[in-house]
């Protein structure tokens, strides 16, 4: 039996989201531009989807935008608030997720300045260099709400206001976060929130990019009125409803349900902790409730995780989205953490789903690993 600990790269479709997506496929044809009958229908279960979501980070309805998911809403920001102004700044924070960097490296290409935000050893965004490094003319800030390998919650409203005090605007990635934290669009002082419908057991290929009505804003695509005219084209009306029915529940238990993930959390890091070669990243950072990183001296990430997974246990080598890449992670660099150890990283991200006989699975299976490293170690000489 196969244990899932990779919920940080998707999570399983719930069965309620499953249930009425079935019902939106079978039910009545139509587009929801159309007028008659048929388009209505499907218009009020693209409406109650949105209002859903919009729930979710506390916001009216027409501030959400339905995109292809959380990639889409990024670029889709990076480009809204940037097309058609003259190059000038704009401000990433080093461990943002790649969708967010190369859209910003590729402004720096077409003439913008990028200038990306320093964290800590425990991969926290620096305020004081965020304020160090804006200017009167930085057009965008983004820094994401919580870093997707090592889970540590950034201090984004205080970023926020320092961004908008220079009159910049303000984006966070919240797709990890959301799910995982409260969130309160206009309390945390951000205009631009990405959000997808995967990672709090949705369906893939839907997302949302929340935003602030006062800002003008360019659409990524063209070719219809859809979206409030920031994303043409006919909407996933199926993946959109179960996004809704998503987003509603992950509002309810969320409290208790992270405070039993973070106990868990905890459980597996003082277990892992136990052997000296373990480097658990951002340790003492305020983090995700359910999200561990680590690195075993002289053991690569990948034949960890190979190992891990011949043993029945899925894990992840960092991002889902730069599998297959051989470099260190880009997070754990700027961290300053040292290049061999970040080539043995490895995510442990815990679900709803997880319980305390999983955790003892875990701690089981990596204790021989542990045991396969010291005989190796004695063999070689280490």
């Amino acid at each position: 039996m196969t244990l899932y600990l990779d919920y940080n790269a998707s999570t399983p479709l719930d069965e309620r989201v499953l249930s009425a997506m079935t019902d939106c496929l079978a039910g009545m044809p139509g587009n929801p531009s159309s007028t008659h009958q048929f388009g209505r229908v499907v218009r009020a279960q693209l409406d109650r989807a949105r209002e859903q979501v919009a729930s979710l980070v506390g916001v009216h309805a027409s501030q959400v935008i339905f995109t292809s998911g959380g990639t889409e809403a990024n670029n889709l920001a990076l480009h809204a608030v940037t097309a058609g102004y003259a190059p000038t700044s704009i401000a990433v924070s080093a461990v943002e997720h790649p969708s967010v960097l190369e859209p910003a490296r590729a402004l720096r290409a077409s003439g913008w300045q990028l200038n990306e935000i320093d964290v800590d050893g425990q991969c926290r965004v620096l305020p004081e260099h965020l304020k160090e490094i804006l200017k009167s003319d930085t057009r965008l800030v983004s820094v994401m709400a919580a870093n997707n390998e090592t889970g540590v919650i950034q201090p984004v409203a205080q970023l926020a206001d320092l961004a908008r005090a220079a009159g910049a605007v303000f984006h966070t990635d919240a797709i990890q976060a959301a799910g995982k934290l409260p969130l309160d669009f206009a309390a945390s002082g951000v205009q631009l929130m990405s959000l997808s419908a995967h990672k709090l057991y949705g369906p893939k290929g839907v997302g949302a990019l929340v935003v602030d009505k006062a800002l003008e804003l360019a659409p990524l695509q063209l070719g219809g009125g859809q979206e409030y005219g920031l994303r043409a084209g006919t909407e996933n009306i199926a993946a959109i409803v179960g996004f809704g029915v998503a987003a509603e529940l992950a509002v309810e238990g969320l409290q208790s349900r992270a405070a039993q993930m973070a106990a868990l959390r905890d459980r597996a890091q003082a277990g892992l902790q136990r052997y000296p070669q373990v480097t658990v990243f951002a340790a003492t950072a305020e983090r995700l409730p359910n999200t561990l990183q680590l690195a075993v001296a002289g053991l690569d990430g990948e034949t960890l995780l190979m190992q891990l997974d011949k043993a029945g246990i899925a894990v992840s080598s960092g991002s889902a989205c730069s599998s297959g890449k051989t470099e260190p992670s880009h997070v754990l660099m700027a961290m300053g953490v040292e290049a061999g150890l970040a080539r043995g990283a490895i995510r442990i991200s815990l679900g709803r789903e997880t319980t305390d006989a999983d955790i003892d699975t875990l701690l089981a299976a990596f204790a021989q690993q542990m045991k396969w490293l010291d005989k190796a170690s004695q063999v070689s000489g280490w």
